[in-house]
């Protein structure tokens, strides 16, 4: 078993948008294929919770992107376990070019899912087990929790489908980054060269549900409490456009996630 997992990934066209560059999902992508290659090797894995009708469920990741790999870039993407923070189960990530610098960093909060009854379960008897990794730190500053922002303004509508389902019968955590893309404006996204994205995923999107999706701008370059240096390095050294975002029922308006993206550098 391994204390940290390691895995090296080439930047396929897939991974890209038109600027040539690491698109966020992938990001996405890399993590979660990552973190479920990881649990297995430790005994953690989605077969080994299955057997006692458990599940890993992301609650709430944070990360950011200080530089965009590009297309033929080979990099080496990492993560490990931390220890547990009330219901959540931490898991650090982090992707490194072929100069040994790291160029994404984030930190995910997990919960054990009582499959049956689909609701969270305490964490530390399955955290004590696995390495605490103790001072090895990737994104101290998550995972945010994120409050609601005003102003928000509805703009699409999505409906899970096939391609958005996974194993466990519900939306993938990583279609929702995808939906995030798809009603933010293209050359926003293309330009930038720094992201930094927090979500919390509140509520399990279903086969056939709609979401609607809200979003407006953020105006503060920064959020209120990130002065000190290590905070501040987590943001875009430039900031650009800052958006929130919400996903609603359209029946009973339940928020189902909430995100942040800032961009910029």
């Amino acid at each position: 078993m391994l204390d940290v997992w390691k895995e090296t990934e080439g930047i396929r066209f897939g991974c890209v948008d038109r600027s040539d560059r690491l698109t966020l999902a992938s990001v996405f992508d890399f993590f979660q294929e990552a973190a479920i290659s990881h649990a297995a090797d430790l005994g953690v894995g989605r077969d080994d919770l299955t057997r006692s009708g458990q599940a890993w469920i992301l609650s709430r990741l944070s990360l950011f992107i200080e530089r965009r790999a590009a297309f033929g870039e080979t990099v080496e993407v990492s993560t490990w376990p931390r220890r547990s923070e009330k219901l959540f189960a931490l898991r650090d990530y982090e992707i490194k070019d072929a100069q040994g610098k790291a160029i994404v960093r984030g930190r995910g909060g997990w919960l054990v899912l009582d499959v049956e009854k689909r609701r969270p379960l305490r964490p530390q008897q399955l955290v004590d087990a696995l390495p605490h990794n103790t001072g090895r730190d990737a994104f101290p500053a998550g995972p945010k929790g994120l409050d609601p922002r005003e102003g928000l303004v509805k703009i699409a509508e999505r409906s899970a489908q096939y391609s958005d389902i996974d194993f466990y019968g519900h939306a993938n955590n990583a279609r929702y980054i995808q939906w995030i893309q798809d009603v933010t404006d293209m050359d926003i996204l293309t330009k930038a060269s720094q992201i930094r994205l927090d979500i919390n995923y509140l509520s399990e999107v279903m086969p056939g549900d709609t979401v609607e999706l809200w979003t407006g701008p953020i105006a503060d370059a920064l959020p209120e409490g990130t002065e000190t240096e290590i905070q501040e390095r987590d943001y875009p050294s430039t900031p650009g456009p800052s958006f929130a975002y919400e996903g609603k029922r359209p029946d009973s308006g339940q928020v189902v996630f909430r995100a942040e993206l800032r961009t910029g550098g």
